[in-house]
């Protein structure tokens, strides 16, 4: 167990839009944290909740968290929010739909203390559906794709902040959330971090649990969202996301493609990558253990291939004049 000067004070922030009864679940967890209740607060931000009431009395018996608004629909609005409130020498993200282990917070605090320079910690994300005997299809895809912290560490430069780690000085260095975006405000936020020389870490000892989405309405309203945050950062010039096509890069450097000409190539890519049918990506998913039959199988590969031609047309139709919506 952390003691003394070993503890030092967090801030959890905690966007909320409508979800007050996974709310209740969220701050149980965190009121029995081992880390000591002195030692930590919460900052609750409602970004706008059609059920104010119940946010307001899930939150009033806990002497430790604090109750904000942020009108600005948005989670990034809301994290910023909770930024500008927070009194911790460190900072740690996870969303109200999440439980957190009972030793999320020491575990948390102990990787960034042990981590030279650290930046951020990306802790392990465990998805449940409602009925482990009897899932959803969509439950079966969440199961064995959802929130891949590791990978995208290592790959993308960032980790979701629904179970985020990160010091005060760190976001006084590289800023805040970019709110005006509606998905993919982590990975931009994360490659700033990585970008300014601070050393990342996924830990599979700070874990949490995040439920499935369960029906395929949920899957479909993700998929929208998160298509609109890639075409996002596209549209702004952040082209970290895509920085696996760095022939496309170097030939911009050396100028011999115009940055114009790059956003335009690049949405071609990546939309014929949501086109081309999916089978690299089927194989990998249904190769889980997660999956013990055929019929699983089946299921998961039904909605993969569904969700890519979704996200296809979904970014059509911002290339054609629609905006992003978080929902």
């Amino acid at each position: 167990m952390l003691t003394g000067a070993r503890c030092p004070f967090v801030s959890v922030i905690i966007p909320v839009f409508n979800d007050g009864e996974r709310l209740k679940l969220c701050l149980t967890a965190l009121a029995h944290q081992s880390y000591g209740l002195e030692n930590f607060e919460i900052i609750v931000v409602d970004n706008g909740s059609n059920e104010l009431e119940l946010i307001k009395t899930t939150v009033l018996p806990y002497s430790n968290v604090t109750l904000a608004f942020e009108p600005t629909p948005g989670s990034y609005a809301a994290r910023n929010t909770g930024l500008s409130l927070a009194k911790g020498e460190a900072i740690a993200f996870t969303d109200a739909d999440c439980i957190p282990a009972l030793d999320w917070l020491e575990k948390g605090i102990k990787r960034l203390l042990d981590t030279p320079n650290c930046g951020l910690v990306s802790g392990k994300i465990e998805i449940f559906p409602k009925d482990a005997s009897c899932p959803t299809a969509v439950e079966l895809f969440e199961l064995t794709t959802a929130f891949p912290q590791a990978e995208h560490l290592e790959q993308m430069k960032y980790g979701a902040t629904a179970n985020l780690f990160t010091w005060d000085s760190v976001v006084q260095k590289v800023g805040n959330f970019d709110e005006t975006l509606k998905s993919g405000g982590d990975l931009d936020w994360g490659i700033r971090v990585y970008e300014a020389g601070y050393q990342q870490v996924y830990a599979e000892e700070v874990r949490l649990k995040h439920p499935a989405r369960f029906s395929f309405k949920e899957i479909r309203q993700k998929t929208i969202r998160l298509a609109g945050g890639h075409y996002d950062l596209l549209e702004r010039g952040l082209y970290h996301f895509f920085h696996r096509h760095t022939l496309l890069f170097t030939l911009t450097e050396q100028k011999f493609l115009p940055k114009s000409l790059l956003k335009e190539i690049i949405f071609l890519i990546i939309l014929m990558q949501d086109l081309i049918p999916p089978i690299n990506y089927v194989k990998t998913s249904c190769r889980s253990p997660k999956l013990t039959t055929w019929s699983e199988k089946s299921k998961v590969a039904w909605v993969i291939f569904r969700i890519r031609y979704i996200s296809a047309w979904a970014k059509l139709h911002l290339k054609f004049g629609q905006v992003s919506i978080r929902y």
